[in-house]
């Protein structure tokens, strides 16, 4: 039950700061300056390119080499914060390329009537894109954060004691591997199935709110 707390955990503050470098991210891509705008690009493009478990190795071995060349001793990298950032980086990649799909998915029309009406372009963005493009990417983005749940499990190679871990830790105390990763299984099924089901009514809210 312990790790099945700290999975939520995890995912849970992944899930805002992978949301947080989605935009930024979505924000970049979108920029007038090119150099920016290949930021954005160059992000997405690399962490969406190498497997998660490469950018939890690189988070976490790339930190303690990083801290240890600034203190000129050895530090160890707390392995929560850096699960947290390795997840948040992967999550913020795919969010970012959702994000922009959404916006640039809303007809051109749509901004030049509202300017039309005498809105600003920020004005123009918040009230009249942002809520089109946030129900585009409503689906796209909740299927993300339940993959987000399942990802978590790739930390435990550095330590984090989350879910997996433990099962590990309880199979090798008991010997009975298939056990407790069955029991594992379990609970990522039933994680991953409540997460569905809060999507699901997300979305039929988004369509309530649309038709009226």
């Amino acid at each position: 039950m312990v790790g099945a707390l700290f999975t939520l955990q995890l995912a849970a503050v992944s899930l805002v700061l992978g949301s947080v470098f989605g935009a930024l991210g979505c924000w970049l891509q979108l920029c007038k300056n090119r150099l920016l705008r290949g930021i954005g690009y160059l992000y997405a493009a690399v962490i969406r390119g190498i497997p998660d478990l490469l950018v939890v190795f690189a988070v976490y071995f790339g930190g303690a080499l990083a801290l240890g060349s600034i203190t000129g001793a050895y530090v160890e990298v707390n392995a929560f914060a850096a699960g947290v950032f390795a997840l948040s980086l992967s999550f913020g990649a795919y969010a970012a390329e959702i994000a922009r799909g959404a916006l640039l998915a809303v007809p051109q029309s749509q901004r030049e009537a509202a300017t039309t009406l005498g809105l600003s372009r920020p004005q123009a963005l918040w009230t009249v894109v942002a809520p089109q493009a946030a129900r585009t990417a409503l689906a796209p983005f909740g299927n993300q954060a339940i993959v987000l749940v399942k990802q978590t499990s790739i930390v435990s190679i550095v330590g984090c004691d989350e879910l997996m871990r433990k099962a590990a830790e309880a199979s090798g105390a008991t010997r009975q591997p298939f056990t407790m990763y069955l029991a594992a299984a379990c609970i990522y099924l039933v994680l991953t199935g409540i997460a569905a089901l809060l999507l699901e009514r997300a979305e039929r809210r988004s369509c309530r709110h649309l038709a009226g």
